[in-house]
């Protein structure tokens, strides 16, 4: 039973959400989100990621006490106070969504998570028990199984619809499984093609790098069968209806909108908002393999590429890359995957070499260094240096600032506006 004081709590968030998603500047941002995915952009956009700030909202100023409510409640006051204070070109959309809850095995194999957290309780980083060392144990694999749970997902969304779906509207699309191993995973909730994440913590970073001289086949045999499950998983989400076309909001994991004209709108298809009838061919794809960056490009071309494109073409269209450096690689990349519109530039990537890699053909897509900005003093020199740096390499690009994984600010939140103002400023001068 929810108390009168959390209905309240939430009804109230869901007012302020639906106040600034019916502002006027949400469709120009919107627009101009669209003419940086189409490549014809008008100016560079800008966002911040809050949501991976532990402290943006802090517990103390929230009310729910049942688990499941207090997350949302931090995802609505999370939006609402990026909306009111930031000032970048955040998009507030009229609708609250939450995922399927979907259920997944493990590959055969169980996969341990081994956290390490700071004094004050936060993750700090984390392991796993890499269960994947030899080829005996490469026999153990096998592909997932998986299910929907549509009278949990129904449930909740019941829920909220009798909190606040009268004033935001609550849909249900995408999906959110929890592994018991390794709890929710936004990764593959997000139509993600990358494989090296789950390949490292299959068999871990030393044979990561070493097996591709010492084990090459083994390398090709796990490959295969992660393409395989992740095919499967992606043919069943469609058959279930469990898609969504991801042209209509943010997309978490690469820290970006989908806006696009390429792709079909969130209203061009029946029942798009819960499902319907929406094909792989109608989302973007995700792309990277941060793991594989100490390899060599042609190997990289050898024995990753090949698999991680084999999905992207399963899409309409591919946004490439994360915190890996790409412009060693990208030619490699551009020749494997004929759909890819948007490529991660992050603080490993030459700036100036992958401008001229990109062109006008894709979209420069800027992660800026967020150890710029984090900590104690923000080093404002080296955030203003970044800034020139990427609007003169990127002149002529379609270009947006995403600045992503900042996870610590130690309660200066005035410095992501400082960030935004400057940026800005320098970007449209």
């Amino acid at each position: 039973m929810t108390g009168q004081k959390e209905r309240q709590a939430l009804r109230t968030l869901a007012k302020q959400w639906m106040d600034f998603a019916g502002l006027p500047v949400m469709g120009e941002r919107r627009r101009q989100w669209e003419a940086v995915k189409n490549l014809k952009p008008e100016k560079p956009v800008i966002l911040v990621e809050t949501c991976m700030l532990p402290d943006y909202i802090e517990e103390k100023e929230m009310v729910c006490e049942d688990p499941y409510l207090r997350n949302v409640e931090k995802s609505l006051f999370e939006i609402v106070r990026h909306a009111g204070e930031i000032g970048d070109d955040l998009v507030v959309d009229p609708f609250f969504r939450i995922p399927w809850v979907i259920r997944i095995s493990d590959y055969g194999v169980p996969l341990t998570t081994h956290h390490a957290r700071t004094s004050s309780g936060n993750d700090l980083g984390y392991s796993f028990n890499f269960p994947i060392q030899s080829a005996e144990d490469v026999l153990r694999l096998k592909l997932r199984s998986r299910a929907v749970d549509r009278a949990e997902t129904l449930r909740r969304r019941d829920l909220l619809q009798d909190l606040f779906g009268d004033i935001l509207p609550v849909i249900v699309s995408g999906y959110d499984y929890f592994n018991p191993d390794t709890g929710y995973s936004p990764w593959l909730g997000n139509l993600y093609c990358g494989l090296t994440m789950d390949l490292f913590k299959l068999i871990g970073n030393d044979n990561l790098l070493v097996w591709v001289y010492d084990e090459p086949e083994l390398i090709h045999r796990i490959m295969k069968i992660l393409r395989d499950d992740r095919i499967a998983h992606y043919k069943w989400m469609e058959e279930e209806g469990l898609l969504y076309v991801n042209t209509d909001t943010w997309n978490p994991c690469p820290g970006s909108y989908g806006f696009v004209s390429d792709l079909p709108g969130n209203n061009s298809i029946t029942g798009a908002g819960n499902g319907g009838n929406v094909r792989l061919t109608d989302c973007w794809a995700w792309a990277d393999s941060q793991e594989t960056e100490p390899i060599s490009p042609s190997m990289f071309g050898e024995f990753f590429l090949p698999y991680i494109a084999e999905l992207c073409g399963l899409f309409g269209l591919t946004y490439y890359g994360c915190c890996e450096g790409v412009d060693d690689r990208f030619e490699y990349i551009r020749k494997a995957v004929p759909n890819l519109r948007a490529v991660s530039v992050s603080g490993w990537s030459d700036l100036f070499k992958t401008a001229e890699l990109l062109g006008k053909d894709y979209v420069y897509s800027r992660k800026p260094v967020p150890a710029y900005i984090s900590g104690d003093y923000p080093d404002w020199s080296l955030l203003e240096k970044d800034v020139r740096d990427t609007v003169t390499a990127a002149k002529g690009c379609s270009l947006e600032f995403c600045y992503r994984d900042i996870y610590t600010i130690n309660g200066d939140r005035a410095r992501l506006r400082r960030w935004v103002d400057m940026t800005r400023a320098l970007a449209e001068s």
